[in-house]
């Protein structure tokens, strides 16, 4: 193997040319990214090894001398001061101490990436965070339950929607992202919630805005009406008189959080009129001369 080659730099490299090939390598191969596969495991032991020599200037010259082979480790026919300063395929590069002792080092760029611990003489990797998408009903973002969410790791879990959740809101499960290299902790699960449309109420806000239909007597006369909320059905007075567009207001039947003021419910009052023609309505509108009189686009003029 030829550490060159496997990071895929030339041999006049300087060290950030290398430092970059080696991240954009460990980040394509660590075996978080490709569970199960043995290849891909190989492939980046040979990339960190390769990185253990050529990112340390000691090593690489050691190595560029033929002291040392690509994985870090002494050839024979080095001298016994070399050999006592060989290095392990697994470890980062080792370092000699005060006393002339050699010490491996964990690689300071691979922890960075992806979370390594430092340890007793031992480095923990911590697992990577993965992404998901749930879709959750506009009834559940607002009043808050449970939605089922399988993990790429087989497993399900029931994921806990608090109240007055937002459309593109992330929820973070800890400890049930992908599951770290030699023992150490799992990663977490990043979930965005896709808040579905309802066929009635719209959110802005915290508020909740609701059309709310009207037979004309009703509007004309007034009367009790029962509405639906996010929190149930609610008896409503609509004042006599009322017009299309007309909103009334229900304090607190909004969007409510564990934190800061409820929102409202807005009922915007829409008049309709018999689907079928009415014979009786259209003799009164026929013989009602104050609404022939009655400029209704009066707004509307230039």
């Amino acid at each position: 193997m030829d550490p060159y080659k496997v990071l895929g730099v030339g041999r006049g490299a300087d060290e950030d040319e290398i430092k970059k090939a080696y991240r954009q390598l460990a980040k394509e191969f660590h075996p978080d990214r490709h569970p199960g596969d043995a290849r891909a495991v190989e492939r980046f032991k040979e990339i960190s090894a390769a990185y253990s020599v050529l990112g340390n200037k000691a090593n690489r010259s050691r190595f560029d001398l033929g002291e040392i082979d690509a994985w870090g480790t002494a050839r024979r026919s080095a001298t016994s001061e070399s050999a006592a300063g060989a290095y392990s395929r697994t470890a980062g590069w080792n370092r000699r101490d005060d006393a002339g002792r050699t010490r491996a080092e964990p690689d300071d760029f691979f922890s960075e990436l992806f979370g390594r611990k430092r340890g007793a003489g031992k480095a923990a990797s911590r697992g990577m965070d993965q992404t998901y998408t749930i879709t959750i009903p506009f009834l559940v973002a607002v009043t808050g339950g449970t939605e089922t969410l399988a993990l790429r790791t087989g497993k399900t879990i029931s994921v806990k929607i608090p109240k007055g959740v937002r459309d593109g809101q992330q929820i973070r499960l800890k400890g049930q992202g992908a599951p770290a290299a030699r023992g150490g902790e799992s990663g977490d699960a990043l979930v965005t919630l896709s808040v579905s449309s309802h066929p009635h109420f719209r959110r802005q806000g915290d508020d909740i805005h609701i059309d709310v239909p009207v037979s004309l007597p009703e509007a004309v006369l007034g009367g009790r009406i029962t509405v639906p909320t996010p929190w149930g059905n609610v008896s409503v007075t609509v004042p006599k008189g009322s017009n299309t567009g007309t909103v009334l207001r229900l304090k607190d039947k909004g969007i409510a959080t564990d934190s800061g003021p409820k929102g409202h419910a807005y009922l915007t009052l829409r008049i309709v009129l018999p689907e079928k023609p009415d014979a009786e309505l259209e003799a009164f509108a026929r013989r009602w001369s104050a609404g022939k009189r009655a400029n209704v686009r009066a707004n509307l003029a230039q």
